[in-house]
């Protein structure tokens, strides 16, 4: 315990030292600690933001469901050897695959259709809102889509089956077709055609993948028949098969067996269809967002070698302006580590500040930014930590050299330094 006491104390007063030497030279301690802020600024802004990003991503795919398994024509993957036109030519997930797999599988604990018809027009009244995607789902949506309503209701299995003229519209087209009043059993015409309006989802907030149901209208999936034919290539048609506590891989198996023998596929020859799943998505985002950091942390790191050298070099004019005072120092029975703890605890301040300033600068503009564009970004525990260790770091490695040549000092050749 005495010994830990007096390194304490020895820190605490080689604190106070490098603190009284910075007040001295504000200028000095300024310039030196500019190349450790923009080397601070650099990392931790590229991480700050590739992490917000990435959690906004992940967090919009995991919302189409991390236990869901996705059949249809397209595969999410892609690069050089996508194959577009051998994908095309396939056909659309239908309603009947889909009640095949609901018979055959154990391993679902539910499934539902989509298809989705873009770029309509609703209208209401005099309000009117364009470029609506339009989607119609089979009645367990809710069984596998997550949300909430802040009014009305879903629709009753006799309204999905019979394929009633009613909707569900988003949070966004609710303020936009009824701005003043409750949408709930009211009309709106889509093409022509009237809906009555029994619910409005709750606001989920742009997503940077597109999956929002803020500017979605809801509708029965055979009320859509009324605008496309169901299977034909102007309805991009997919089935969600969610998986039951055994896992989506397990399904994903279970599932490509269940189509292969739907559509007569013998053995060995290609599937015709395509089975998602978020994991495909989540891996080449972690692949993108690794090489993003890499680079940010080279930027961050060729700064802060600059801002290091930068540091070595005020301690060096640091150690040979206070000679005099070191020779004193350890004339009066101070040891070479407590010098050297002294120096070194100087450069590390030093490296401290311009991390404060960095972070600093990296709050107020991620602050800004998501202001502006109605964003969320994050400055994470994490990062913070880790702008904070990578300046400790640089201080100990550009201050140990200025540090080591002051403790080495005679002290009576010290004295008498000028």
């Amino acid at each position: 315990m005495k010994n830990i006491r007096i390194v304490l104390t020895q820190l605490k007063e080689s604190a106070m030292a490098a603190f009284y030497s910075m007040y001295l030279n504000k200028v000095r301690t300024m310039l030196s600690t500019l190349g450790i802020t923009i080397g601070i600024f650099c990392i931790i802004a590229v991480l700050a933001v590739v992490e917000s990003f990435e959690s906004n991503l992940h967090s919009s795919v995991e919302s189409l469901g991390n236990d869901v398994v996705f059949v249809e024509k397209w595969p999410w993957t892609f690069g050089p050897g996508y194959k577009w036109w051998k994908y095309m030519n396939r056909p659309n997930a239908s309603i009947e695959e889909m009640k095949t797999i609901g018979q055959k599988s154990e391993l679902a604990e539910a499934q539902m259709l989509t298809i989705s018809i873009n770029g309509r027009t609703l209208k209401a009244g005099n309000n009117s809102a364009s470029g609506i995607d339009i989607q119609g789902v089979t009645h367990d949506y809710y069984l596998v889509r997550n949300f909430n309503l802040v009014e009305g209701r879903y629709f009753t299995e006799n309204e999905s089956v019979n394929g009633n003229l009613c909707c569900i519209i988003g949070y966004n087209l609710s303020q936009i077709l009824f701005p003043t009043i409750s949408p709930i059993n009211k009309s709106i015409k889509v093409s022509g055609i009237k809906f009555n309006v029994i619910g409005v989802f709750a606001k989920e907030g742009e997503s940077l993948i597109g999956n929002s149901l803020d500017n979605v209208t809801l509708i029965p999936v055979n009320a859509a028949a009324k605008y496309v034919r169901i299977n034909s290539d102007d309805a991009s048609s997919k089935i969600h098969v969610k998986a039951n506590e055994l896992g989506v891989s397990a399904l994903e198996q279970e599932v490509n067996g269940i189509m292969r023998s739907k559509r007569k596929l013998k053995p060995g020859q290609d599937e015709n269809f395509a089975l998602n799943k978020t994991t495909l998505i989540t891996q080449q985002l972690d692949q993108t967002f690794a090489v993003v950091n890499m680079a940010g942390w080279i930027i961050g790191l060729f700064a802060m070698l600059v801002g290091g050298f930068g540091i070595a070099n005020i301690m060096f004019v640091s150690v040979k302006e206070r000679t005099n005072q070191i020779g004193i120092q350890k004339s009066l029975g101070a040891k070479n580590y407590f010098i050297l703890i002294e120096f070194l605890t100087e450069a590390v301040i030093l490296c401290l500040l311009g991390c404060a300033f960095g972070l600093l600068l990296v709050w107020l503009i991620i602050t800004g930014l998501g202001s502006a564009f109605d964003y969320v970004f994050y400055l994470s525990f994490k990062n913070i930590f880790v702008g904070v260790i990578t300046s400790i770091c640089i201080g100990i490695i550009s201050g140990f050299l200025p540090a080591l040549s002051a403790s080495k000092l005679n002290p009576v050749d010290a004295i008498r330094s000028k």
